[in-house]
């Protein structure tokens, strides 16, 4: 998964891979600037619970093209105004799109520091191990090649990541990389919250379905093949076991998260300016009514508004 993601030269993300109507998926900040409006709503809460320290600093991990960090700054964040953006992207030609006003790095900052970090859809992203059932025992599942095409090999017995007993046939993702990138950003922060959006589930769930439930690939908008199929062609994606994480969280729905932090004033805001420049039609007007249809996008719990929004707090 690291390499089809992430190689330097025949990576997915290297090669043209990306978020996005011209890309392979499409994610929250993608669907329009309104939920990046709504995430500089909290960051505003964020930093005036910290007392409004000036110097406040917002790191977004993976970034992508900046598609977010646009949509924040338009936003104007108070906290920004004596803070800064760092849009943190390993893709180098990802990062040379990022929009002025944030600084582009390919790694985490060095802490510490006070502020928040946010993470959309980066923690599926990461590559994990895969443990196997048989007779009544977790094995490993190494990737092999056999005559150009690379295969599954059941190899070694496993440990799973909670108490789990085996049952055979079953699968679950063993999700270190992702328990390691929330320890490491939680130790970076002084002050402030680490807040990530992904679709998740549980090691147990997990088990209990087939894997293609679970472990999926995308290629221009449309479900890919095994994730062993043209390496570094598309996409690979796994839901994310909470349970597996740091202890801390606080979750809650997509959904609930956006309308906690005013989804609907926004909405309401569009509406009265599309009232009343509707009869220009200018670009603001547009802007101002397609907040409804971002909106309903945004909550619907049968889509990305069913999506995990967990967030921990670091410092006092």
């Amino acid at each position: 998964m690291e390499a089809c993601l992430y190689d330097p030269v025949d990576g997915f993300y290297t090669t043209g891979g990306a978020a996005g109507r011209r890309g392979d998926f499409i994610t929250s900040p993608e669907v329009g600037p309104l939920f990046g409006a709504v995430l500089a709503r909290w960051m505003d809460s964020v930093w005036e619970g910290l007392g409004s320290p000036r110097g406040f600093t917002v790191v977004e991990a993976g970034a992508g093209s900046g598609t977010l960090a646009r949509s924040v700054l338009a936003a104007a964040p108070e906290c920004l105004t004596h803070g800064r953006y760092l849009a943190v992207e390993r893709s180098e030609r990802l990062r040379s799109d990022h929009p002025d006003g944030v600084e582009p790095l390919s790694d985490l900052p060095a802490g510490p520091l006070t502020g928040v970090v946010l993470a959309n859809e980066l923690l599926d992203n990461l590559a994990f191990s895969l443990l196997h059932g048989v007779d009544d025992t977790w094995h490993q599942v190494r990737v092999s090649a056999d005559q150009g095409c690379l295969i599954e090999v059941i190899a070694e017995p496993g440990d799973p990541p909670v108490p789990l007993e085996p049952v055979d046939g079953a699968r679950i993702a063993v999700q270190t990389e992702a328990s390691q990138w929330v320890s490491r950003t939680l130790s970076m922060l002084e002050a402030g919250s680490l807040l990530v959006f992904d679709y998740c589930t549980t090691t147990t769930e997990m088990a209990s379905q087939p894997p293609a439930e679970w472990l999926r690939t995308y290629d221009r908008h449309e479900r890919g093949g095994s994730p062993l199929d043209t390496p570094g062609g598309q996409d690979i994606t796994v839901e994310v076991a909470t349970d597996q994480l740091p202890t801390g969280i606080s979750a809650m729905s997509q959904a609930d998260f956006l309308t906690h932090h005013g989804i609907r004033d926004l909405v309401d805001t569009g509406r009265l300016a599309w009232s009343e420049r509707a009869g220009i039609g200018d670009l603001e007007a547009i802007r101002a009514r397609s907040r409804t249809i971002e909106a309903a996008a945004l909550v619907d719990l049968d889509g990305i508004g069913g999506f995990t929004a967990l967030e921990w707090v670091a410092g006092p």
